[in-house]
């Protein structure tokens, strides 16, 4: 845990892509740069966190940091809440999903705080037990949540004004936004806090934790840092 003055460390999730750079075409553990500067302005230490093969030091991991930033990326795999694949998910990353779902869990059970983004906020619905909505268009009727694939978008959420989110954020806020699925059923201790107009949950939060935030849209792409200061506050101890 952080002392309070203590600049704490904050592990973020990365996915495993082919990448090019200089002369190299490799494997790589990837991280969009504005997910370490949000950590930083926020007064944090980034710690990039590769979806590893062996699960056996997660929990050793977790016990080393101070918060954790479960980022976004591609589409959990349907399998892994009990559905079949609708043609407009994502191919799976087995592992990265194996991986990110022991840590959501190790995160929990050590009451380490987090920030859940986007496909964060889908692990962890999965991780405690609870579905997604696969294509958001067929459910909703619109691609607002995701205006053009790969191009953020903008729209207003309402949040619940007791909840951690609303006091970090008011009663509403216009969010960036990028995603074509959505939470189902939420997991077990999982409580909505945010919503969209057409009640898509755009944030959850988990009772009981010390910081448990989860949220459908992606701070890191816009100018408020208020949940990330949030996060890294408590990942100090305040």
């Amino acid at each position: 845990m952080s002392e309070v003055g203590r600049v704490p460390l904050i592990g973020v999730t990365a996915c495993q892509e082919p990448a090019r750079w200089g002369m190299w075409v490799r494997e790589a553990a990837l991280l969009p740069v504005s997910y370490v500067r949000s950590v930083e302005r926020a007064g944090g230490v980034p710690v990039l966190l590769p979806p590893t093969a062996s699960l056996r030091g997660v929990g050793a991991l977790v016990e080393r940091l101070d918060g954790i930033v479960l980022a976004g990326g591609a589409d959990v795999d349907p399998e892994l809440y009990g559905a079949e694949r609708h043609p407009e998910t994502d191919p799976p990353q087995p592992q990265r999903d194996r991986f990110e779902l022991a840590l959501a869990r190790a995160v929990v059970d050590a009451d380490v705080p987090f920030l859940a983004i986007c496909r964060g906020l889908q692990i962890l619905n999965v991780a405690r037990g609870g579905t997604l909505v696969q294509h958001l268009p067929e459910a909703v009727g619109h691609e607002g949540h995701a205006p053009v694939r790969g191009r953020m978008g903008t729209h207003a959420v309402r949040i619940a004004p007791n909840s951690l989110t609303g006091k970090v954020l008011g009663e509403s806020a216009d969010v960036p936004t990028l995603h074509h699925q959505a939470v189902g059923r939420l997991g077990k201790g999982l409580a909505a806090v945010a919503w969209a107009d057409d009640r898509v949950v755009e944030a959850a939060e988990l009772q009981g934790h010390r910081f448990g935030l989860a949220v459908q849209w992606h701070p890191e792409e816009g100018e408020d840092g208020r949940l990330f200061e949030a996060l890294v506050t408590a990942a100090r101890g305040g």
